[in-house]
């Protein structure tokens, strides 16, 4: 009895730690996306904001991920809410995908 006792004991704190490594694990992984997410984001100045259309014009760096070199053009946004963030002249990070065929800017942060 004494060792079936202690061998339970011994499996909840096997589990016990498994779940705790894992736990950070994840929490590794996120703060790892996170950083991530920071560096594919591009950087550029707001040039005109055009809420009736819910388009940015936008002067940009490169745009790594679609392969585009720097220039100004308008893009699409993803929620009407980030044209209330901005305004001309404002320099913000950025993330522009193409969705459904449309050039969009899918995150915007204002510097």
């Amino acid at each position: 009895m004494k060792n079936g006792l202690i061998s339970m004991a011994m499996g909840c704190m096997v589990m016990i730690s498994a779940s705790a490594y894992a736990a950070g694990e994840a929490s590794e992984v996120q703060a790892n996306a996170s950083v991530d997410a920071q560096a594919a984001m591009s950087h550029g100045e707001v040039k005109k904001v055009d809420v009736a259309a819910g388009k940015l014009t936008i002067k940009h760096g490169q745009l790594d991920n679609l392969g585009m070199d720097a220039m100004t053009m308008v893009f699409k946004v993803k929620d009407p809410a980030m044209l209330s963030q901005v305004k001309p002249g404002d320099t913000i990070g950025f993330i522009a995908d193409e969705v459904a065929g449309v050039l969009t800017v899918v995150k915007l942060e204002k510097r």
